[in-house]
């Protein structure tokens, strides 16, 4: 028979145990302190105390951060001295580091008699259960992005409305057929997803995908890298080198920011579309090549050509197929789908539990127009993982230029409502000052004029400048 006593120790031991398990998974502070109430209550119980607290951080952040809503006299003393002497008692208050791979990850602490013994042993099983939550959120975070990784390599555009459905039926149409084609859009609209989707989904999917940006090389070291170099055919040239071309061969080539090609290398790229061979640089001998040819361009390649700043045959053999990737502007829906989904990684990837986009900072983001496109959206969502401080991410976690787009009514803080309304006042006083001359108010500002333009156009003043100039015309 097992004795009460140590059955009942035993019970609380493995019921304390999945509770600092369970907290470390919660989801909403709400939850987190739920369960934190019931560790408290488990503690007292035992050791014969009156209340406390269960303090785990974030990472990056410090205990003082962590405590700043707890109210306990002497705390911010006492945590200091816990984590460099361990478990102390200072002013009826006992506190106990946690460690979590000989860091601190927390403290448990608790009003009434010293009860470090009691602590002890409570930490010890807290220490274990959140080293093997640790364990388990690494292990997700690292298949979130494996997973996101395995989307983005194949076909993973991510979205329902029109624009993408089309576009994804069109990729699958061209993507069994061994057409060039020529992907147009503005940047940060996924070009080169597109083309991987159509490698992903095309017979040469076992082979090779090179992805080259034209406009990130010189012309020299561009030749170089796509056609490589014979040894000695320049100073450097130590050794014969392989260009990307060869090396991809079987495979597709991506050529990115292909209208910022020189004429030159338009003239070599247009011999080896017509004859499927090319010749390295200083070399004699023509090499056979079995490659697929993708490229893309923000530019408008049809106007350019037709007035030579491109070449109009190369374009004609790159316009076999052609695609266009939307500005974000334009298919709105699916901003909520690419945040969420960016959410899932980024929080994954900063080791942040960001479970959710709050309504109202949905609203800031579908009235904003993404000039960026789908990467600055990204961008965004991961400058509010980094900088939010909550399981949601709130309109206030967002970049100024999100919320400058946002109504009022989007903005529940006092702090961004007293802040849209300063900025209304400054800029309609300086406007009254310069008597409606858009560059002396910019100067009195202390900005550049484009960027009073998007400020007023942010802050929809226009209408009401507008009629400030034509009444300051009429009384003059």
């Amino acid at each position: 028979m097992v004795d009460a006593t140590v059955q009942d120790t035993l019970l609380r031991a493995s019921t304390m145990l999945y509770l600092f398990r369970t907290i470390t998974l919660a989801d909403t502070a709400e939850q987190k302190r739920t369960l934190e109430l019931h560790i408290v209550r488990l503690i007292n119980e035992v050791s014969g105390t009156d209340g406390g607290f269960v303090l785990l951080k974030l990472p990056g952040q410090s205990l003082a951060e962590a405590a700043r809503d707890r109210e306990f006299p002497g705390l911010s003393a006492a945590l200091d001295q816990a984590c460099a002497e361990g478990i102390v008692h200072v002013n009826g208050l006992t506190i106990a580091p946690l460690y979590v791979r000989e860091r601190v990850a927390g403290v448990i602490g608790v009003m009434g008699p010293d009860c470090g013994e009691v602590l002890g042993a409570v930490v010890t099983l807290a220490s274990t259960a959140l080293e093997s939550a640790r364990e388990f959120d690494e292990l997700r975070a690292e298949n979130t992005l494996l997973r996101g990784q395995a989307e983005a390599d194949g076909t993973g555009i991510i979205g329902q409305s029109a624009a993408i459905r089309r576009l994804r039926s069109l990729i699958a149409r061209i993507a069994p057929q061994e057409t060039t084609a020529l992907i147009l859009g503005e940047s940060g609209t996924g070009k080169e997803l597109v083309a991987r989707a159509i490698h992903a989904a095309s017979p040469r999917a076992k082979r090779p995908f090179t992805a080259i940006n034209c406009a990130a090389l010189t012309d020299t070291l561009l030749e170089s890298e796509l056609f490589g170099h014979e040894k000695g055919a320049f100073t450097g040239a130590a050794t014969l080198k392989k260009g990307k071309l060869e090396m991809a061969e079987g495979g597709t080539v991506f050529l990115d920011e292909i209208g910022e090609m020189a004429p030159g290398l338009q003239a070599k790229l247009l011999r080896v579309l017509q004859e499927r061979t090319f010749e390295r640089v200083g070399g004699t001998g023509t090499i056979p090549l079995d490659i697929r040819l993708i490229a893309a361009t923000n530019r408008d390649l049809a106007a350019e050509a037709k007035c030579g700043g491109f070449r109009l045959d190369l374009y004609h053999r790159l316009n076999v197929i052609q695609l266009r990737t939307s500005p974000l502007r334009e298919h709105p829906e699916d901003i909520p789908i690419l945040a969420g989904r960016f959410l899932e990684i980024l929080s994954a990837r900063c080791h942040r539990r960001v479970s959710a986009i709050a309504p109202d900072a949905e609203r800031c983001l579908m009235r904003y127009s993404w000039p960026g496109n789908v990467r600055e959206l990204q961008n965004a969502i991961e400058h509010a993982v980094i900088l939010g401080s909550s399981d949601l991410l709130r309109p206030e976690d967002l970049p100024e230029t999100v919320l400058e787009a946002a109504a009022p009514a989007d903005l529940p803080s006092s702090y961004h409502s007293a802040l849209g309304e300063t900025r209304r006042d400054c800029v309609i006083q300086a406007w009254s000052e310069a008597g409606g001359d858009h560059r002396e108010a910019a100067r009195i500002l202390g900005m550049h004029p484009n960027s009073l333009r998007r400020l007023i156009r942010h802050l929809a003043l226009r209408d009401l400048l507008s009629r400030a100039a034509s009444s300051a015309k009429q009384s003059g």
